[in-house]
């Protein structure tokens, strides 16, 4: 039987393909729980892993959760909602490469990375209202805290999709591409981020999501008491050992 999610590692970069195309990626209880469980191993390998990729086979990203298992009894309370948490939660950055539909579950799937990539067949929407359901996996408070609140509440109270290039104009996504090169600006982007000083990066993500909601005096505050200072590999990146 086929992984549901498959993971690659090739170095410091970690790859999550959701693969279940015939479905249209839809999310069923046994992909949660491979995902889950590779979000666990990405976790143990702490920093030999310096940026994570979430990817989805076929040509559409994700059609959301799997309603024909609407009713099935989940392995414990709030499951998915803590699945999408523990990703984005993960100290290394996610970035989320989105091709075709991306709808409902799998858009809040997608605003649990810190960098959304869109391929120009790209559709993202939340479609709750369509099935007479109610976000508790985060839409309510990831999706205008990237795209703002009034954004947030046309896509939710209409349910109509919004394409990648529009996704990129609002901040959605961070940028949109032609399909052909969604793979690889993805990939260039991986290996810049993990290029860069675990130290830094992991250390900057962690600055981002405590300070995101502080006023400014405050988050300067919190930066300068909280910041981890000069990494281990300072002197070696000066010396020009990294390139």
């Amino acid at each position: 039987m086929p992984e549901l999610v498959q993971f690659e590692r090739q170095g410091g970069i970690a790859t999550l393909t959701l693969n279940r195309p015939d479905k249209r990626n839809a999310l069923n209880l046994a992909l949660w729980g491979e995902l889950e469980a590779h979000l666990a191993a990405i976790e143990a390998l702490g920093e030999a892993i310096g940026v994570v990729v979430l990817r989805a086979n076929g040509p559409v990203f994700c059609a959301g959760n799997d309603l024909k298992e609407r009713g099935l009894a989940a392995p414990r309370a709030h499951y998915q909602s803590s699945i999408v948490k523990r990703l984005a939660d993960l100290p290394q950055p996610v970035i989320v490469a989105v091709q075709g539909g991306c709808f409902t579950g799998g858009l809040e799937l997608a605003l649990a990375g810190d960098i959304i990539l869109a391929g120009e067949s790209a559709a993202f929407a939340d479609t709750h209202g369509k099935f007479a359901l109610v976000p508790i996996w985060g839409m309510s408070q990831r999706l205008p805290r990237r795209v703002g609140q009034w954004k947030a509440r046309e896509m939710s109270f209409t349910g109509l999709p919004v394409s990648g290039a529009e996704a990129a104009r609002i901040g959605l996504a961070n940028v949109c591409v032609l399909d052909a090169e969604l793979a690889e600006r993805t990939t260039a982007m991986a290996e810049a981020i993990a290029g860069q000083s675990r130290h830094s990066v992991l250390a900057y993500k962690a600055l981002y999501r405590a300070q995101a909601d502080l006023p400014l005096e405050a988050g300067l505050a919190w930066e300068i008491a909280n910041s981890a200072g000069v990494g281990p590999d300072f002197a070696a990146r000066v010396a020009g050992q990294f390139g």
